[in-house]
């Protein structure tokens, strides 16, 4: 079947494939763990995902590299990251080890769905985990699944990377001392009136200010900033509620190790915005998506990199990351794992 996919004009959509791992855990333990070939999920209509929402995830990709190996990119920084969100959540831990364990299983059952090097299409893998028994009395479930499916992906901008234009949004994407750290479903839930609105607007995305006092950049929607000043130094923003982003601490190590830039992690003021030379969108499924335009209540905010093409230095990044992970570029140790 995999062979028939048109690979070169894939969307961002989700794909049926052959395996999918489950885990459930159970009178406190997870069992051992299954490929499946079963896409359904079966619950009681009581169950503490429908009720609360009590559910997280984390996204990645394999790819196939020049010499033809598939590989992950860095998915023990995902077994923490969902180690986090759970914990915060009041849901058991994944063991990290099995995590990476189960993502190897999913890539190699469904290796004929990993695209050709080249094509710009990646395997996508969503693990997740939520609680599954009934629930009605608002407390944490104490039966969960963990699963861990995978969708071969087209390239996040068809006919490369355009530089967006985005908004101040009005809108919080999460509160002072709330959820904005992890990667929990229901802060996808809260953005998805706020990004409707603004594309009904014409906006690409929103950009989001601290909740405390608004003054401050944090992230957008599904991805984190980053900035480069007219002296070449990266700068990306520090807070409490912003999602540690995989792909934004990757970039900080390129910028300094492989291209030697200096690097800043530290509160951005939206007021220093209009100082920035480039400024771009990090995350998984786009890697960078380079911003040519802020528009703050109705002033322009236009980056000198203009709205062509990525600035020179956000191009780099992009070049460099994108060569580690597809195997064209020297990886630092532990980041690549193959299949």
């Amino acid at each position: 079947m995999a062979q028939n996919i048109d690979w070169s004009n894939l969307g961002f959509g989700y794909i049926k494939t052959d395996k999918r791992y489950v885990s459930t855990y159970k009178d406190g333990a997870w069992d051992a763990g299954t490929l499946t070939g079963d896409d359904m999920i079966s619950m009681s209509e009581c169950a503490c995902v429908l009720q609360y929402a009590q559910t997280c995830f984390e996204g990645l990709k394999a790819y196939r590299t020049e010499d033809g190996r598939i590989v992950c990119f860095r998915p023990d920084l995902n077994a923490s990251r969902l180690a986090d969100s759970a914990s915060y959540l009041e849901m058991p831990v994944f063991p990290q080890d099995r995590f990476v364990e189960a993502v190897r299983q999913v890539v190699a059952a469904n290796a004929d769905f990993v695209p050709p090097y080249g094509s710009g299409a990646t395997l996508y893998l969503r693990p997740f985990m939520f609680g599954i028994n009934p629930v009605i009395g608002v407390k944490p479930a104490s039966e969960f699944q963990f699963r861990i499916f995978c969708t071969p992906v087209g390239p996040y901008f068809k006919g490369g990377a355009k530089p967006i234009t985005i908004r101040v949004s009005d809108f919080d994407r999460a509160a002072p001392h709330g959820t904005g750290h992890i990667k929990a479903g229901l802060n996808y839930a809260m953005s998805l009136h706020a990004i409707v609105d603004a594309h009904n607007q014409g906006y690409a995305e929103n950009m989001y200010l601290d909740p405390a006092t608004r003054t401050y950049v944090e992230e957008t929607g599904g991805a984190n900033f980053i900035f480069i000043t007219k002296d070449g130094t990266l700068v990306t923003p520090k807070s409490s509620s912003i999602l540690p982003s995989i792909t934004r601490r990757s970039l900080m190590v390129v910028a300094e190790k492989y291209l030697g830039m200096k690097v800043e992690e530290r509160p951005v003021k939206l007021s220093e915005l209009k100082d920035f030379a480039e400024c771009g969108l990090c995350g998984t499924a786009a890697v960078i998506s380079p911003v040519g335009k802020v528009v703050d209540h109705g002033t322009d905010i236009c980056f000198p990199s203009g709205m062509e093409k990525m600035g020179p230095w956000t191009q780099k990044l992009y070049d460099t990351l994108t060569g580690i992970q597809m195997g064209r570029i020297e990886a630092p140790e532990g980041w690549i794992v193959e299949i």
